[in-house]
């Protein structure tokens, strides 16, 4: 019986290491290359996570003067830090200019190519997953 449980939290701890590789998603199959933007907003929120990290801005729409929340999606924290980010590049009520690929769905998420940090004019790169094939 101990050999059936020792199997057991083996398979069990098998499923939820690889539960992050089934939330991991490639470029093609959310984002549109083809369908460029740049926003300008404030930071609301910032997720450094795995397998990618997440923030969110209040942009306000031109024609209709609506503020919008959207989410911008990057790259793992890894990649990140080796394009000279850490966890306080950003914080909440940063101004920032965001680059990237528009979702297919049409909901309000963009994949960046790059952040331009308001305050000093720094542009780091995202490590954005565009382009890239497994």
């Amino acid at each position: 019986m101990r050999h059936l449980n020792s199997w057991s939290l083996v398979v069990v701890f098998a499923l939820f290491a690889a539960a992050p590789l089934a939330a991991h998603h490639s470029f093609a199959a959310e984002y549109d290359s083809s369908k460029p933007v740049t926003l300008i907003g404030k930071v609301t929120k910032v997720e450094w996570q795995n397998p990618h990290a997440y923030f969110y801005i209040d942009v306000k729409d031109d024609k209709t003067g609506q503020i919008a929340n959207w989410s911008i999606e990057m790259g793992s924290p890894n990649s990140l830090m080796r394009n000279g980010w850490s966890r306080t590049s950003m914080k909440i009520n940063d101004g920032v200019t965001v680059q990237g690929s528009l979702a297919k769905d049409g909901s309000k998420l963009v994949n960046a190519r790059n952040v331009v940090l308001t305050a000093t004019g720094q542009k780091l790169l995202t490590g954005s997953s565009e382009g890239v094939t497994p």
